[in-house]
């Protein structure tokens, strides 16, 4: 599917596109991987990592912003598949920030839709979060709003060959500013009792491979429009204490602003354009240019009118037992 193929990747030195360059360079032969983002050190240290597989010399480094239309428009010249993975991604960073979230999240992501399809860009995937889904947080919001532009961006591309679609998924186990590194440097500091915001608060669980494999799957099969989610296990954030520090204690401290009780990925309202596939979700859009012999993937089967699929409806658990193994196999990133 990539190989002789030229991909960029926004945000590339991000936990997503370090894991997703390895993947690459590992299963494929592409002719170029352009990483694009604003820290050059982050830049550095990424090449230094990538030395050892890296060996023909494939991935190439691009600073830029996705603000800077002019700068992403080079970026996209002779590019075939986008992944866009840049974003401002910390709730109180966008709420104490929130026009900068709005000219990154959302200026940005209207910046990779023009560049893509004027440099005749065959396809293009968006990174989205649960956070977009009923958004109740300014980061929620301006996410809303890109997955909008994304899906959008199939009619806007007029006679262009280019496609968009949408991955969704929550907070990866393990990255930076997630509740397992923070749990982890607690204890690590000698602390006994760990604090929890609600003892009621569930959450899916993904790891950093499974968010990439959804992204190949998307880039493999998508046709324009599509928004999937993977099928993954819930965690009650109890057990997750439970799991970590056995031998402690919790402290219920309150809900703090702009976090949800539980994750929800497909709507009630979605669940009308949901169809169902052996490991994933998709959710089609509702447009006059969306065309089911065009656009559907096969296989797939309608889920019942008003399905919810949220971490507290969830089918699948993980138990305290299976969390700890899952623990000591994940990378904690602080």
């Amino acid at each position: 599917m990539l190989d002789g193929k030229s991909i960029l990747i926004t945000g590339g030195t991000g936990s997503f596109g370090k894991r997703f360059t390895r993947r690459i360079l590992e299963k494929y032969n592409p002719k170029k991987i352009v990483i694009f983002s604003r820290d050059e050190y982050k830049q550095f240290v990424m090449h230094q990592s990538l030395a050892e597989i890296d060996v023909d010399k494939k991935v190439r480094y691009f600073i830029g912003d996705v603000r800077d239309k002019d700068r992403m428009y080079r970026a996209c010249y002779g590019i075939d598949y986008i992944v866009h993975a840049a974003a401002l991604k910390q709730v109180p960073a966008c709420e104490y920030n929130p026009f900068e979230a709005v000219k990154t999240n959302i200026h940005g992501a209207q910046n990779v839709v023009d560049a893509a399809i004027e440099n005749g860009v065959d396809k293009v995937v968006a990174l989205s979060t649960d956070k977009a889904v009923n958004p109740i947080n300014l980061y929620g919001a301006t996410k809303l709003a890109s997955d909008k532009l994304f899906v959008s961006a199939n009619a806007y591309a007029g006679g262009k060959k280019t496609t968009f679609s949408v991955v969704r998924y929550g907070n990866v186990a393990g990255s930076r500013g997630s509740v397992i590194p923070f749990f982890h440097k607690l204890l690590a500091d000698g602390k006994t009792e760990l604090p929890i915001t609600d003892n009621r608060m569930t959450r899916f669980w993904i790891t950093l491979d499974e968010a990439v494999d959804l992204v190949f799957k998307a880039l493999e099969e998508s046709k324009g429009g599509e928004t999937y989610i993977s099928k993954i296990p819930s965690f009650r954030i109890t057990d997750l204490a439970a799991a970590m520090n056995p031998a402690g204690s919790t402290k219920e401290i309150g809900i703090r602003e702009g976090e949800k009780l539980h994750e929800v990925m497909v709507t009630q309202y979605d669940s009308l354009l949901t169809y169902e596939y052996d490991a994933h979700y998709i959710i089609y859009p509702n447009f006059e240019w969306w065309n089911r012999d065009a656009h559907f993937t096969d296989g797939g089967t309608r889920v019942q009118e008003f399905f919810e699929y949220s971490s507290d409806n969830n089918v699948q658990w993980i138990n305290v037992d299976d969390m700890r193994k899952r623990i000591e196999e994940i990378e904690i990133v602080y």
